[in-house]
């Protein structure tokens, strides 16, 4: 099965915020990792995506499961800079590592992972299994039962050392 599978695509981070590391799928191979990908001025991932996140975050072990906010910007650039993203992180209480997706080198409003993950908006959600291998990747809410199976389901999974 995993041969049909397609390796994640690398995070180009401009910054990383709640975090003191600068994290990589390479350096969180071994876990799974939930990436909720949002802008701070979109309602769908304000009233849906974010509380979300934060639910998994307190409801998983880290152990196994490496929660992360994508801040990735593809409209209203000039009010979503990173001294706002600060505050809004403090107001919202997200204590989960956020990471400042990497502007387009292209002069595209797209930035770089949104781009590497062809993503349609926001919010989206992306699961990476143990292995590194993309398991989802959803445009929109996703449903908490079926999140949590699907988590539940991936941190079953075995890592393969050698994958």
């Amino acid at each position: 099965m995993q041969a049909t599978l397609k390796k994640a695509p690398e995070l180009h981070i401009q910054t990383w915020l709640n975090t003191n590391e600068t994290l990589s799928l390479e350096k969180l191979k071994g876990k799974v990792i939930a990436i909720f990908a949002f802008q701070m001025l979109c309602p769908g991932c304000v009233e849906h995506s974010i509380p979300q996140a934060k639910k998994v975050y307190r409801l998983f072990n880290s152990n196994d499961l490496i929660v992360i906010g994508l801040h990735t910007v593809f409209e209203n650039h000039e009010a979503m800079k990173e001294v706002s993203l600060r505050v809004f992180l403090h107001e919202y209480r997200i204590d989960f590592p956020v990471g400042i997706d990497m502007p387009s080198s292209d002069g595209s409003p797209n930035p770089m992972t949104m781009t590497a993950y062809q993503m349609g908006g926001t919010p989206t959600l992306i699961l990476i299994d143990r292995n590194g291998y993309l398991r989802k990747k959803k445009f929109g809410h996703e449903h908490d039962l079926l999140l949590g199976a699907e988590l539940a389901s991936l941190i079953s999974e075995q890592h393969l050392n050698n994958a």
